[in-house]
């Protein structure tokens, strides 16, 4: 067995945890602390979705991969040193990282993030990330599939959902999703640098995995309550006791949303939903109006703004469709509300590509409330040829009226959120 390094021998042997540090490494003497120890039940969580197994599904005829974090881990971090790529160290971040720290938070664990905090210099760096990730899949095939004729661009059509690069003066990080059907997504997160880190302070949290990983490694005994690696999280929302008490209770705290891409405000929505409440209701509403200004901003466009909220709810609502509505309804408010920044036609615009996609909603779980107005459908003729033609006609009507829910859908909420239009009837 490899011979532990001194300072981690009492990590890995004694239950008691070191002294709390700053972000800065300064000690506890300022107010704010952004470090904690996991406890033994808080480990126990972590090391449960580290060597867990999850399913990474293959688009065609290509088969599901079986993935533990802890090996695909492995396998990137040391094919990035053999590359001469340092990685600093690798955390948990995300839903999964505010999971592990409390359990009945409400919100449960979505997407696996995995930070590879990394020297990242030039274009070459990242291609090389890229082409690590995509022939580290190799390895988790099953037998008998002939890897040969496997190329890194099938690779990455058959198993990777989504890629994202931003190199610039104050951000250089690059993220590459492997796709899983249930809204798992294993993240991969390549930075060298992050100006902003965290949208709320209930998703600030990082978990700091080296000291585990080093543990999996060299250690002969299974971790037990004393006999434990310390692990240390951290909130880069800066005070981890506020950020960890705001889970606790479901409270709903940011700063400066305008650094945010999107003003958080799809997030923003998603936690009121998710029975999330405002910590100060008079500053959060103050700062709705900076969220939907910054979301106008990076997405100005209305088809812009189709995309983006046909994807967050592809992405965020797997196995939760009957919260579709109701979050639809969340966003009309808080956009009819707070938004200071459009022109007249441009907010009705908006608004009524939320009552669309609402519409459409309650039309695929059968929910529509009463039959006394209904929605025209006509079978094209053969002789119309255009591909954008659509047998839907939904009005766009201004006022917008409200319909009382039927039973059993109780949770459309139609008295709250009085925010779809009106059908034109048949005649």
């Amino acid at each position: 067995m490899p011979q532990l390094q001194p300072e981690f021998t009492e990590s890995f042997t004694s239950s008691r945890p070191p002294p709390l540090l700053d972000m800065d490494g300064s000690g506890t003497d300022g107010e704010s602390i952004s470090l904690s120890v996991l406890n033994w039940e808080q480990v126990q969580r972590l090391d449960a979705i580290l060597t867990g197994s999850i399913p990474i599904h293959g688009r065609w005829s290509f088969p599901t991969l079986e993935v533990k974090p802890r090996d695909i881990v492995k396998v990137v971090r040391s094919r990035m040193e053999e590359k001469r790529i340092h990685v600093r160290e690798v955390r948990l971040n995300g839903s999964a990282a505010s999971y592990v720290l409390h359990e009945d938070s409400g919100l449960g664990w979505k997407d696996l993030d995995l930070i590879f905090c990394a020297d990242l210099k030039g274009e070459m760096e990242f291609q090389i990330v890229k082409d690590i990730v995509l022939d580290s899949l190799l390895d988790f095939l099953p037998e008998g599939v002939n890897k040969e004729k496997i190329t890194p661009v099938t690779l990455k059509e058959a198993y990777v959902q989504k890629m994202v690069k931003v190199c610039n003066d104050s951000d250089r990080w690059s993220l590459i999703s492997l796709s899983n059907n249930r809204g798992k997504n294993v993240e991969l997160k390549f930075v060298d640098s992050l100006r902003r880190q965290f949208e709320f302070s209930v998703d600030s949290f990082q978990i700091r995995l080296d000291s585990l990983l080093l543990f999996y490694e060299c250690s002969e005994h299974p971790m037990a309550a004393t006999f434990h690696p310390t692990i240390l999280g951290e909130s880069v929302y800066g005070d981890f006791p506020t950020a960890l008490d705001h889970l606790r209770r479901r409270l709903i705290c940011t700063r400066s949303p305008e650094e945010i891409r999107g003003g958080g405000l799809l997030k923003y929505c998603h936690l009121l939903v998710r029975g999330f409440r405002a910590a100060s209701d008079g500053e959060m509403k103050l700062l709705q109006r900076y969220m939907c200004s910054r979301f106008f901003i990076d997405f100005p466009d209305v088809g812009e703004q189709r995309r983006k909220l046909e994807s967050y709810l592809q992405n965020h609502f797997v196995g939760l469709e009957d919260r579709k509505y109701d979050y639809l309804a969340t966003l009309y408010d808080v956009v009819q509300e707070s938004t200071v920044c459009l022109m007249g036609h441009e907010r009705r615009q908006t608004l009524s590509l939320i009552s669309s996609l609402a519409l459409r909603v309650l039309a695929e779980q059968n929910a529509i409330p009463n039959a006394a107005n209904v929605t025209c459908f006509y079978q094209p003729a053969p002789y119309v040829s255009d591909g954008n033609f659509s047998n839907y006609y939904v009005a766009q009507v201004q006022p917008v009226y409200s319909c009382p829910p039927s039973k059993p859908q109780q949770y459309l909420s139609l008295s709250q959120h009085p925010m779809y239009a009106t059908w034109l009837p048949c005649n």
